[in-house]
């Protein structure tokens, strides 16, 4: 290798080479622990305000505040504040990764804390991790699933709270999702003539979800199913249903063609039936 070349070379390593310091001492630096003043670390008050200081700017650093709150004063005043701002820390970030960061922070905080006046607005706070997730009835509802249960847990263990309320809102939204999402796989499985699929799925929203918005579709498609599926007499009760409590429905009128076919066929069976034997 000439002179030239070499030189070239060593240049260049260096050059990388001192990148790669610059690099980790950045990156150590970002890693580093606040050194904590000993005046501060002696106070819960002054951990937990140093914390709220950085809580925008710098979240990661105000945990770490938090954290020593609640490590050195598990049952200290500001330890269920520290707790909370952890959750909400990550929470307000919104993304995925995030939500399940909140979530297990709010789980742990109910978990060490189970009677703290805090505990409706965590667990509250813990079905809304899995609420502002959810996506729109034909895709996955495993979100909602689990949002309506955490919510439910809130008229169970506080029902005397003001997150009851807004639980109970939350809930019908819920269940309206639940569903909405079930009609569509019913409608779908009457679409390509599965009867039986659908009925399951149709008779599942009357039992689970009574408050439906769109109990007349339910009812209509429920009766189609059955009459469809060679089960006539089955659809009768539906199909009257809708007829009585939904009579401005566009699927009345469908359902009242249908009450005449069924009509009809149950005639023709009478008449093919044999006479019935009289008794001496």
């Amino acid at each position: 290798m000439s002179g030239k070349r070499k030189s070239s070379f060593v240049n260049i390593t260096s050059a990388f080479t001192v990148c790669i310091l610059c690099i980790l001492i950045i990156s150590g630096c970002r890693t580093q622990k606040p050194v904590i003043e000993p005046e501060v670390a002696s106070s819960e008050e002054s951990l937990y305000r140093e914390g709220e200081k950085y809580i925008k700017k710098d979240p990661e650093r105000a945990r770490l505040y938090f954290r020593q709150v609640i490590d050195s004063f598990p049952k200290g005043f500001y330890a269920q504040q520290a707790k909370l701002a952890i959750a909400d820390s990550y929470f307000q970030k919104g993304d995925e990764a995030n939500m399940i960061l909140a979530a297990s922070e709010y789980r742990d905080f109910i978990a060490r804390f189970p009677f703290s006046p805090s505990a409706p607005y965590a667990q509250y706070q813990l079905a809304m991790t899995f609420y502002k997730k959810i996506l729109s009835p034909g895709r996955d509802q495993s979100k909602t699933q689990l949002a309506l249960e955490e919510f439910k847990l809130i008229l169970t263990k506080y029902p005397a709270s003001d997150e009851a309320k807004q639980a109970q809102e939350k809930i019908l939204e819920c269940e309206e999702r639940m569903a909405a999402h079930a009609l569509q796989i019913g409608r779908h499985y009457y679409k390509v003539r599965a009867y039986r699929a659908s009925i399951s799925r149709l008779r599942e929203i009357l039992t689970t979800y009574p408050n439906f918005s769109m109990m007349d579709k339910v009812y209509f498609f429920l009766g189609a199913s059955y009459f469809n599926g060679k089960l006539v007499p089955q659809s009768v009760s539906y199909f009257t249903k809708l007829v009585s409590d939904y009579p401005q429905s566009k699927f009345a009128k469908k359902a009242q063609k249908y009450l005449k076919e069924t009509e009809k066929i149950r005639k023709e069976a009478e008449k093919k039936a044999p006479p019935k034997k009289k008794i001496d």
